[in-house]
């Protein structure tokens, strides 16, 4: 009789990648049609470019590596790093500027690390605070939602915009998002109250609303799911609205409502897709409730005294650069020892 030998892990579960990765593509459906709704053919551009640059860079670097490509391929990873990337660049983002985020992470931000399971940083919020930094023009054109527009943008506008760089009458069409909105207001020494037009407690405008809701939708299906744990969500946006909810209580007329927050910009956005990246955050049970606390915590003060309008992109990169030491000092303990390891 001949015995076959293998190495550990010698029961295998059902999941891999491919699956896990699947399951949150599925998720990211709802708050992507949700954005389409509200911004056309721009998050249409958005997505169909850096699904497209994300492949071909991914093909690229493996041919490079000389790593097999269809394994790679086949694993959505890259497509899950695309799709991130395009529901948080501006609607009709030029084509160059998805094709130099794309290169940030996929080339930079993944493969230069080691490629998958091996980058330290989420690889979607690399190209996504490297556009920032370098482009803040660019990143911070946001078209008007387009039951706020008094006419859409179509097609033709939408490739002239993508690929021929045309700006003509542009401003016609953008707006400021609420976060941003809020912050110059306050700058301009205006409350809250003057600038919500008496009502300070004001959400964070209807389509964003909607649009963050549609995240969360997503988000809870991959909780039923168990692709994600509860953890990283509930401290995340737990101590966001703790923080806000604080200086609220103590000037309403500075200081946004938690609820604001909670809807406004990438907060649920970030919250379950984002910060839950099983590569670049902690993993044990306690790490990802101070990781994810960290998070919340510089979104607020990066929101409300920081020079950018939003700061989960941001947040999430710094607690990244945490999380060796926040799994080194939080591993459950071990049985039939009476301490943790490393003790």
């Amino acid at each position: 009789m001949k015995f076959i030998k293998r190495t550990s892990p010698h029961v295998i579960g059902g999941n891999d990648v491919g699956q896990i990765m699947r399951q949150v593509v599925y998720a990211l459906v709802p708050g992507t049609l949700v954005l389409i709704w509200y911004f056309g053919w721009g998050m249409l551009s958005n997505l169909l470019l850096c699904l497209l640059f994300a492949e071909l860079l991914e093909w690229g670097m493996l041919k490079l590596r000389q790593r097999p490509v269809q394994p790679f391929l086949s694993d959505y990873s890259a497509i899950v790093t695309g799709w991130l990337l395009a529901v948080a660049m501006p609607a009709f983002s030029p084509w160059w500027l998805i094709l130099v985020a794309m290169v940030f992470a996929i080339v930079i931000a993944k493969h230069l690390y080691g490629g998958l399971g091996y980058n330290p940083f989420n690889p979607a919020m690399i190209g996504y605070t490297a556009m920032l930094i370098s482009y803040p023009v660019q990143m911070t054109i946001w078209p008007a939602p387009l039951d706020f527009s008094f006419s859409h943008i179509g097609l033709e506008q939408m490739l002239q915009q993508v690929f021929g760089g045309g700006t003509q009458g542009w401003d016609a069409f953008t707006a400021a998002t609420p976060l941003d909105a809020v912050k110059v207001n306050l700058k301009m020494g205006k409350t809250l109250a003057e600038f919500h037009g008496g009502n300070a407690a004001l959400f964070s405008g209807r389509p964003w609303e909607w649009v963050s809701v549609a995240w969360m939708a997503g988000g809870l299906w991959m909780l039923y799911r168990r692709v994600i744990t509860w953890q990283i969500p509930t401290a995340l946006l737990g101590t966001l609205m703790l923080m806000a909810s604080i200086f609220w209580l103590i000037n309403p007329q500075v200081y946004s409502t938690p609820l604001f927050h909670l809807l406004g910009g990438g907060a649920m956005l970030g919250a379950f897709f984002m910060a839950t990246d099983p590569v670049s955050a902690s993993t044990t049970p306690t790490g990802k409730l101070i990781y994810a606390g960290g998070i919340g915590v510089f979104t607020y003060i990066i929101r409300t005294w920081g020079g950018y309008p939003d700061g989960v992109a941001f947040s999430i990169i710094i607690m990244n650069t945490a999380v060796p030491l926040i799994d080194y000092y939080t591993q459950p303990r071990v049985y039939g020892t009476g301490r943790g390891f490393p003790g």
